[in-house]
């Protein structure tokens, strides 16, 4: 787990607090629905945050008996965890919260209020969303923003890119809906804003869940890798046929490699150790994820 991970998502927890703070210090002097829900959204950010933490703490746990490879998955299963508190928490309460002000409204008092604190959320929550895309860039390299967002395997950087995008989009939502509530005197507009603050949500919540799915289950490595694998072993003058390659993603930075070959019927068992070594060696060499390695001496079946 990188250590610019950490300090996104301990940026994104520090301002998501304050914020939250003065979001429903807002809503509850002025009666507004739309930042209520704002408010509901950064409590929620707030306590996604550190169980993204507690999940990248659980996952540098070393291995032992009962976990033999480690707990690297620990941060693929708190990160959906995130995804399903954003769905139930956020989106279903903004949504809850907005239709009740539809169907019961209640006149904003003091809307500049609202104002003040939307700035203030879009001024630190637009520093955290930029914090989070500079570090997203970083670790993305040559992929572009949606390939690497698919191709990911630490979670916790784009989890909280999404949050930041959900957020600023909410705040325009909310400083709109109040906007049009204050000007046309049609307060119903208000809690529209927190409805739609809800679908957001509910998207970002959806596109999360389906990210960090495969991760959780278990994803291969990246083809660049599988394919550097099976070329190392293709490379060696003693294997006959690679048969597979299958890797599994422990963690973030933990790759399980088992790796089937055809050896030639004329080396003799000592030679397939020494080779088993001397590409175990160099596979773990080129690539420094892939922590543990099985070849399996298996021969191929020709049709």
């Amino acid at each position: 787990m990188s250590t610019g991970s950490k300090k996104v998502i301990i940026a994104a927890l520090i301002g998501n607090a304050l914020i939250s703070v003065t979001k429903f210090s807002a809503a509850f002097i002025t009666g507004s629905s739309a930042m209520l829900s704002e408010g509901i959204h950064s409590l929620v950010d707030t306590g996604n945050q550190i169980l993204l933490l507690h999940g990248i703490k659980q996952s540098a746990k070393p291995a032992d008996e009962n976990f033999p490879f480690g707990h690297g998955k620990e941060i693929y299963f708190w990160s959906f965890i995130v995804a399903i508190l954003i769905f139930a928490l956020g989106g279903g309460i903004s949504i809850y919260e907005g239709i009740q002000h539809v169907l019961h409204p209640v006149e904003m008092k003091n809307p500049m209020l609202n104002y003040i604190v939307l700035g203030l959320a879009m001024l630190f929550e637009g520093a955290a969303w930029f914090y989070a895309l500079r570090e997203f860039s970083r670790a993305k390299g040559k992929w572009g923003y949606i390939e690497a967002v698919k191709r990911a395997k630490d979670p916790s950087v784009f989890v909280v890119l999404f949050e930041d995008s959900a957020a600023m989009l909410g705040l325009l939502v909310a400083l709109v809906g109040i906007a049009l509530s204050q000007y046309t005197g049609y307060v119903y507009f208000d809690g529209i804003a927190s409805i739609l603050i809800g679908f957001i949500l509910i998207g970002t919540a959806i596109w999360l869940a389906y990210e960090t799915k495969g991760l959780l289950i278990g994803e291969s490595a990246n083809q660049p890798v599988v394919k550097g694998i099976r070329g190392i072993l293709q490379s060696s003058n003693v294997i006959d046929q690679v048969n597979e390659v299958l890797t599994l993603h422990m963690g973030p930075n933990f790759i399980l490699a088992n790796l089937s070959v055809d050896f030639k019927d004329s080396i003799t068992a000592e030679e397939v150790e020494r080779t088993i070594a001397t590409l175990s060696e160099s596979i773990k060499q080129q690539y420094p994820d892939v922590k543990r390695i099985f070849i399996e001496a298996e021969k191929s079946i020709r049709i």
